[in-house]
């Protein structure tokens, strides 16, 4: 892989230790020997990611006036039960028998079929390419003895390469029998291992002094918009479709970080619930993006042990229904649209669909935008149809009714099943637990009003746990009776579905780095940033040509329109040569570079240079600052932004 603007080979290592060295991000409590998967972020690194975000607010929360909300981090756990993470969220770990190292065993599996496959080609001379490794890495392969490398038989690379195009997809029982079959060990010591078992990732705690109410750190920002939902529709005077949002930190108690930002336990996201029609699920915008065209993985592809992309426009994704509706297909080409103005390579991303087998307990579908790094295809980008899942299990666990209405424009006839309660007899047989029971009973579903209605007939009575009530609750005839009943509807009553995009920002800003970082032709040691000007973090370098005081009015000048223009830049007046001060901020990702010199104090022109390329061009300094607020922030080219400027031949750039 060669860096973004030359054939120089793409280097893991230099791109970290500039992104160490200028402090975009760096381990937390280094000093202390520092925490796996935790790290803190420097200036440069806080400037990028609050740039991205802002960037996010204006693509999705302004332009489709969607409702923020913050919700606590801090869930309780009959939340976190209800919405099935407390069962489900969980990875799948294996320990070797003798060390105790503890492995994610799908991560394992797919390290040592990947690791025997490049052994095998090396086997039969064929030329491998050398990856950078991470830190973990290196330092397992201290321990690791000489492996050599062996010829396989083509039946055996077919199975490896079948297994690794569907890893994502293997239960931990079905992990456990690769281990075994293919006999795979601790990569370090060769040691057994045990089975697999499932390992819940939610840290958890105590909320409050007495210890008794469990919480965990939210795995997700999606609860905290699901349980205002009802205040959200009220807000959005009760119309349908609409969208919530929600950016904040979320936890992940990984099992085995690694890779940087890619793999931690604490990470930002940013969150989109959009409520919408089970029964409509159509999108008025979806005309204005059916025509991009994008590459596709569908799951039909992977189960069949192939990663061989289609592209297609998502218009005729959705018409073929390999993206089930408009409104899953608005948003996946609206994902697009966004990691693309922000620095993505639009040739490194795919949209990779999840397997039956894979899929998360709340959705019916869901596409993930990936991104290929150094380290493979990373997730970066959810965007799952969760049904009405989320919203039916917590009305059904707290008895609160979360639906949306609809008038009817026509009167319609239908047959429910509804539960008549006899008040009078109610109240004094369950007395204070006589409010819980009923909230119990009439936040049953249609399908369970139908099984207790059958077994009420047959025997006369029922007998169910509720929550919060000791022992069994009994109820026969004289309290309750379920029956089907017919009537005319005006308004409509339905759950709605929920379409979700879900970004982890770490991945993003990580795979951008990787995507724009290159080295120049005449100097592979002069790392080059290529970030956005909407994303940079500081979008101008003033330079002056020397300390000579003459200069310092027209500094002044310059920072007085660029702050007032609320452009961010920084000023280097450091005794080094021009070149070496544009090589620096080359490194930070800084687009633009305003050179003042001696020109510039007699008749206010300075020169601006770009940073890629290196042009430079020469104008007033209202021109200049016109021209890089046109550049940033109305996403001009340069050639568009400069066209009315002099080219400028001078300091060397």
């Amino acid at each position: 892989m060669s860096t973004a603007k030359t054939n120089i080979p793409f280097s893991r290592e230099s791109l970290e230790q500039t992104l160490k060295r200028r402090f975009f991000y760096a381990p937390s409590f280094e000093i202390y020997g520092g925490v796996a998967g935790l790290f803190d972020f420097g200036p440069p690194g806080c400037a990028f990611q609050n740039n991205v975000i802002d960037a996010w607010r204006k693509h999705f929360i302004l332009e489709e006036d969607m409702l923020e909300v913050e919700a606590t981090m801090l869930t309780p756990h009959d939340v976190l039960k209800t919405s099935g993470h407390v069962d489900r969220f969980s990875d799948w770990m294996c320990k070797d028998l003798k060390t105790g190292e503890i492995f994610r065993a799908d991560h394992l599996v797919e390290e040592v079929l990947e690791s025997r496959l490049k052994g095998d080609k090396l086997a039969r001379g064929e030329q491998v390419k050398e990856e950078d490794e991470d830190e973990d890495k290196k330092k397992r392969k201290k321990k690791v003895k000489e492996i050599k490398n062996v010829k396989l038989d083509d039946e055996v690379v077919k199975e490896y390469e079948n297994i690794l195009a569907q890893i994502d997809g293997y239960s931990g029982p079905q992990l456990g029998e690769l281990i075994v079959k293919y006999n795979i060990a601790n990569p370090a010591t060769g040691g057994k291992l045990e089975p697999p078992v499932e390992f819940n990732l939610m840290f958890d705690t105590a909320i409050g002094p007495s210890g008794n109410l469990k919480g965990y750190l939210r795995p997700e920002t999606a609860q905290g918009q699901f349980l205002n939902f009802n205040k959200l529709l009220e807000f959005n005077n009760d119309k349908m479709p609409f969208a919530s949002a929600s950016i904040g930190k979320s936890f992940r108690n990984e099992i085995a970080p690694r890779a940087g930002l890619l793999r931690v336990r604490e990470f930002l996201m940013a969150e989109i619930e959009h409520y919408v029609d089970p029964e409509e699920k159509s999108h008025p915008k979806f005309q204005d993006v059916k025509d991009i065209k994008l590459k596709f993985l569908p799951k039909n592809v992977q189960e069949s042990g192939s990663t061989e992309l289609i592209e297609e426009s998502i218009g005729k994704a959705v018409a073929t229904g390999m993206v089930d509706n408009e409104t899953l297909g608005y948003f996946i080409a609206r994902i697009y649209q966004f990691l693309i103005k922000i620095g993505v390579d639009p040739n490194r991303l795919r949209f990779r669909q999840h397997m039956s087998n894979e899929m998360a307990h709340y959705a019916s579908d869901c596409w993930d935008a990936e991104l290929q790094t150094s380290y493979g295809w990373i997730e970066c980008v959810g965007c799952a149809d969760r049904s009405a899942y989320d919203l039916s299990v917590h009305s059904a666990r707290t008895g609160e009714k979360l639906v949306a209405r609809q008038a009817l424009p026509e009167p319609r006839t239908v047959e429910n099943f509804e539960i008549e309660i006899a008040k009078k007899k109610f109240g004094p047989k369950f007395r204070k637990d006589a409010g819980t029971v009923e909230k119990w009973l009439t936040s049953r579903t249609q399908c369970e009003f139908e099984d207790l209605g059958k077994e009420l007939a047959a025997n006369g009575k029922i007998v169910v746990q509720v929550k919060g009530v000791d022992g069994d609750v009994e109820l026969d005839t004289d309290l309750i009776k379920i029956e089907k009943v017919k009537r005319t509807e005006h308004v409509r009553e339905f759950v709605p579905n929920v379409i979700e995009p879900s970004f982890g920002i770490g991945r993003i800003l990580y795979s951008i780095f990787e995507h724009q970082f290159w080295c120049r032709p005449d100097d592979a040691d002069r790392g080059v940033l290529s970030l956005p000007p909407i994303v940079a973090p500081t979008k101008v370098l003033l330079v002056p040509l020397s300390n000579n005081p003459e200069l310092q009015p027209v500094v002044k000048k310059v920072s007085q329109a660029l702050r007032k223009e609320k452009i961010p830049f920084k000023v280097d007046d450091s005794g080094a040569s021009i070149g070496k001060r544009y090589a620096r901020n080359d490194e930070l990702g800084t687009p633009f570079g305003i050179t003042i010199d001696f020109d510039s104090v007699k008749d206010d022109s300075v020169t601006l240079r770009e940073r890629d390329s290196t042009k430079q061009v020469r104008g007033s300094i209202e021109e200049i600052v016109e021209a890089i607020k046109d550049i940033t922030y109305n996403e001009g080219t340069w050639a568009e932004g400069t066209a009315k400027l002099k080219p400028f031949e001078g300091q060397s750039a």
